[in-house]
């Protein structure tokens, strides 16, 4: 097979169906939500967002959708309490639509 043609047997990636598998420090948490570790720390215990690890705390892609909605709605002028509420509610409704059938359509 020449070389030219190798390329044609890749097809596209969909990185989106790999993202559940993310761990993430909570370093790197830290610099993608652009909050400082304090933060970060006081929000784990705050809204109680599950993470693993023992000695370094580890947060799934869940985890860091959870960690990103409060910043969001924090950085709207919402207090932490109502930041960590929202980002509840809008995880539980997205939850609710994903569940609900698609209507057929004619």
């Amino acid at each position: 097979m020449a070389p030219s043609t190798q390329v044609d047997l890749l097809e596209p990636i969909d990185l989106a169906e790999h993202l559940d598998k993310i761990e993430l420090y909570l370093g790197q948490v830290c610099q993608i939500a652009g909050i400082s570790k304090m933060q970060l720390d006081y929000w784990t215990n705050k809204a109680q967002i599950p993470t693993k690890g023992k000695k370094q705390r580890i947060y799934d892609i869940d985890a860091l959708e959870t960690v990103m909605l409060i910043k969001q709605a924090k950085d709207k002028g919402l207090n932490l309490g109502a930041a960590i509420d929202a980002a509840r509610r809008y995880r539980e409704l997205k939850r609710e639509e994903q569940q609900q059938p698609v209507p057929m359509q004619d």
